[in-house]
């Protein structure tokens, strides 16, 4: 999701295939780079498990075909984001917590998991991160993170806690987008 979400990013920005390629790796692999690296997980998954590589250049090449034959619906880029980011934020929240870090850090990780590979994308193609932009993205990321601990905890199994999870993500990215919903700016007085 991610990779074609890079694609989908780098399309207008005058990119031959290897740098589109580039982005679609970055904004895939970017935040679980970080998180690895921060919990310390060596090597890092994708060094250890070239398929990642290989999964990220065929969907990076599948999507640019798609593209040129015909041009995808305004929203596709939304909509990929936001699967990848309920994908990236859940499985990393699940790898800090078989790493045995507290809650906080549970959605510090899975969020950072889930966002980091987006911001690298938007400042590789030349754009304010999608994060700094009064969107709802990361808080997103946290309240499905927190809610999937949350029913986990309460004693709902881990692989429905974790897809319960995962749709709110997606819900509640999708609901602020439709629905023009921010967070508030802080200005001075």
């Amino acid at each position: 999701m991610f990779a074609a979400s890079g694609v989908l990013a780098a399309r207008d920005r005058d990119l031959d295939l290897l740098g589109v390629i580039v982005v679609a790796a970055i904004t895939a692999i970017g935040g679980g780079t970080l998180r690895d690296i921060l919990l310390n997980r060596h090597p890092i998954f994708w060094v250890t498990d070239p398929w990642y590589l290989v999964v990220i250049v065929a969907s990076a090449i599948l999507t640019v075909a798609y593209v040129r034959v015909g041009s995808p619906p305004s929203a596709t880029f939304l909509v990929a984001d936001a699967l990848g980011l309920a994908l990236f934020a859940l499985s990393g929240a699940q790898l800090a917590e078989a790493a045995q870090c507290p809650p906080l850090i549970v959605v510090l990780m899975g969020t950072m998991t889930g966002v980091t590979g987006g911001v690298l994308r938007d400042i590789v193609t030349a754009k304010v991160p999608l994060i700094l932009c009064r969107e709802i993205y990361a808080t997103a990321a946290i309240v499905g993170i927190a809610a999937y601990l949350a029913l986990h905890a309460l004693g709902m199994p881990k692989a429905p806690a974790v897809g319960t999870g995962m749709i709110v993500v997606v819900a509640l990215r999708l609901l602020a987008i439709r629905l023009g919903l921010n967070l508030p700016i802080i200005r001075k007085g």
